[in-house]
């Protein structure tokens, strides 16, 4: 079996589909690389493109997204509810296949050099990629976001990994990594009252004492006027969906509103769909291999 790795980089633009289509336009250009999935955002202005390839492969298209991204966003214009510091976010590079994740390691440190050299954008590791404990959470090296980022890049202590201690004057930083498999998966409310969704975020985020590999925060849709909790779950198999999904729901009920619906943003494990299920239906004895696209795959 070949090796095979997943990168899904996070972009500061889901507003313009001209753009967005420009972008994934470099990944589908690399041989041995497939588009799997994007998912835009108005409200969170962001888009977040999935593919898998071989890992040379992965980070040339990677690069060539990223050199895009830079062309045709410029982040002194730019507005949206998700945290960012970039044009290009976040890349992060995730074992499938035959690959470990030093290996992924090693990529993410080809990718942020090759990016600080060729684009003069300045580059922080995270993850398992980090260099320093402080920046291993991606919401420690993205503390102040883009705007916070320009005025503290220069003190020694947020000093990028890669490329010059100041921002790229339009697409701002860039942060490179390798993980495991994340889910971004977003709780919506019958609410425009944004403070309980930040209250609701901090009941089920592990920095708060939470669930353990759950991120959270809360923030306003505007467009549809609407609070939502939206989530990283950095480990479905320690902290399954539901159970923050219940938690969630609890939660809500303490302040008298109700979950009104929720989204996966972007690809999404069977199992974590399985687990789900599993406790939804209070399955007994079920197996995936009962599963039918599992045997006819």
């Amino acid at each position: 079996m070949s090796k095979l790795v997943e990168c899904v980089p996070n972009f500061s633009e889901g507003c313009r589909p001209e753009v967005i289509a420009a972008i994934t336009e470099e990944v589908k250009k690399v041989a041995g690389v497939s588009l799997l999935n994007v998912n835009s955002d108005a409200s969170h202005n962001r888009t977040v493109v999935t593919f898998i390839g071989e890992p040379q492969a992965a980070k040339l298209a990677a690069f060539n997204a990223c050199a895009k991204a830079a062309e045709l966003i410029d982040m002194e214009q730019h507005q949206g509810e998700h945290p960012r510091v970039g044009a290009t976010d976040v890349i992060p590079f995730i074992p499938v296949s035959d690959i470990t994740m030093e290996e992924c390691v090693q990529l993410a440190n080809e990718l942020g050099q090759e990016i600080a050299e060729k684009l003069n954008i300045p580059v922080y590791l995270y993850e398992a990629a980090a260099k320093t404990p402080a920046r291993v959470k991606l919401p420690d090296v993205r503390k102040g976001e883009y705007e916070g980022l320009k005025k503290a890049i220069s003190s020694p202590e947020r000093h990028p990994d890669y490329g010059p201690a100041q921002m790229h004057p339009t697409a701002g930083a860039t942060v490179v990594g390798a993980r495991q498999f994340l889910i971004a998966y977003n709780i919506n409310l019958s609410t425009s009252d944004v403070n309980i969704a930040k209250k609701i975020a901090n009941s089920i985020r592990e920095v708060k004492g939470g669930y353990k590999y759950c991120r959270a925060m809360g923030v306003m849709i505007e467009d549809r006027n609407m609070a939502q909790v939206t989530i990283n779950m950095v480990d479905y198999t320690g902290t399954p969906l539901h159970r923050v999904f219940e938690t969630v729901k609890s939660e809500a009920d303490r302040y008298g509103v109700s979950v009104i619906g929720s989204e996966i943003v972007g690809m999404v494990p069977l199992q974590a769909l399985v687990d789900t299920a599993e406790f939804y239906l209070r399955l007994e004895g079920f197996e995936r291999k009962q599963v039918l696209e599992e045997n006819l795959r």
